[in-house]
């Protein structure tokens, strides 16, 4: 089992939750670095995996999807400066911690994470994917988990349908009929997540939903007498919402050693000092040594 980490999601997490009044001795906030530190020295030692990678992003605005589509998270604020300069903290202190970490400015972590899913696979080895995010479990397969480490759940393949409303291999389809304001994704005009839960339970594709448009009469979901003509006139409009919501699994990364190693006290210490830290950090990345040493 390989544990593929959506960084973004947890130093978001801690950025909005731990209070800014924890600061570095020069009175700048250290909260997100705080917070993330500590759920990534829970997960080493809740997981003690074997096989780690963590993502970050940092193409907010310039993805390959932007190309496509320039308003793609185009409703996105560019972070605060104060969490801009504890991001790159953030990466530092992750490969002070043992771990591998990747970005680009042209793929989303979500890419980097579906290419070291599918790359793991094709060795016969499973994935855990640790986020929050629903855009993620597009890429389990039987044997894969969806682990929500701070809501403390857990989602195989066969329980992402009930979660989130299509099974895995039609969320991408799912969220292109239904959009995703997140993302400033479109999606077609009245229809919402219901309407696309029931069209999924009918039809096991997007492909297949626009080759039988004839037959959406038949899904019992309300307005289905004009639901057809109405795909049909945002058929574009759905399509290219699709080419935005598929996780691309071809990134090119350097990613041939992915074992965890014990942390890198020097460069540990010297974050710690720097943020202002005591012992909890400290006697916590001492423990984690003890598992990779």
């Amino acid at each position: 089992m390989i544990y593929l980490v959506d960084a973004s999601v947890y130093i978001f997490r801690a950025y909005y939750s731990v209070p800014d009044s924890m600061t570095d001795k020069d009175g700048n906030p250290v909260n997100a670095l705080y917070g993330y530190a500590r759920f990534l020295g829970d997960l080493l030692e809740t997981a003690k995996p074997r096989l780690a990678a963590v993502a970050f992003d940092e193409s907010l605005n310039t993805s390959f999807r932007n190309d496509i589509y320039p308003e793609y998270k185009a409703n996105r604020d560019l972070p605060p400066a104060d969490l801009e300069r504890q991001l790159a903290s953030c990466r530092q202190l992750t490969e002070a911690m043992g771990l591998a970490s990747f970005s680009s400015e042209r793929f989303e972590a979500d890419d980097i994470i579906g290419t070291l899913a599918v790359r793991m696979r094709e060795r016969g080895v499973p994935s855990t994917i640790v986020t929050r995010d629903k855009d993620l479990a597009q890429l389990l397969k039987q044997g894969d988990q969806f682990w929500d480490f701070a809501g403390r759940k857990r989602y195989g393949y066969d329980e992402v349908r009930d979660q989130f409303g299509a099974r895995p291999e039609q969320i991408a389809d799912f969220l292109a009929l239904a959009g995703d304001s997140v993302d400033n994704i479109p999606g077609v005009p009245g229809v919402g997540k219901k309407t696309a839960e029931a069209l999924f339970d009918h039809f096991d594709s997007l492909d297949e939903l626009y080759a039988n448009l004839d037959r959406v009469v038949d899904v019992p979901v309300r307005g289905s007498g004009k639901l057809g003509s109405k795909l049909e006139i945002h058929r574009k409009i759905a399509m290219l919402s699709r080419q935005l919501t598929g996780i691309a699994t071809d990134v090119p990364l350097d990613a041939d050693n992915l074992e965890p190693s014990a942390p890198d006290f020097d460069a540990l210490n010297a974050i710690y000092d720097g943020m202002g830290m005591g012992q909890t950090l400290r006697n916590q990345a001492q423990r984690i040594a003890e598992l990779y040493g």
